[in-house]
């Protein structure tokens, strides 16, 4: 389960290649509000940061506490890696 704070949870986002190329960093740590689902961070990430983590967000993969995961409604965990689609799979 996620660090809980007094507004929201700690969630560790981590991203990889084109996903840090949109993210401009390799991981962050963001506060999500109690009971965010994998939708709700997808929403999240895009607005934050535009149409490159758009393009990831809607073709890549989550995993969620290491486990790939693709219904938005799954709530999200403590860590959350984010891939970009990869060729071949």
């Amino acid at each position: 389960m996620a660090a809980e704070t007094g507004t929201g949870v700690i969630v560790a986002v981590r991203y990889f290649a084109a996903a840090a190329d949109a993210a401009q960093c390799e991981e962050e740590q963001l506060v999500l509000e109690d009971g965010a689902t994998l939708g709700s961070l997808k929403a999240l990430l895009v607005e934050r940061y535009g149409d490159l983590m758009r393009r990831v967000v809607e073709s890549g993969s989550f995993l969620l506490n290491g486990v790939v995961r693709k219904d938005d409604a799954v709530p999200v965990g403590e860590r959350v890696d984010v891939l970009p689609p990869f060729a071949g799979g």
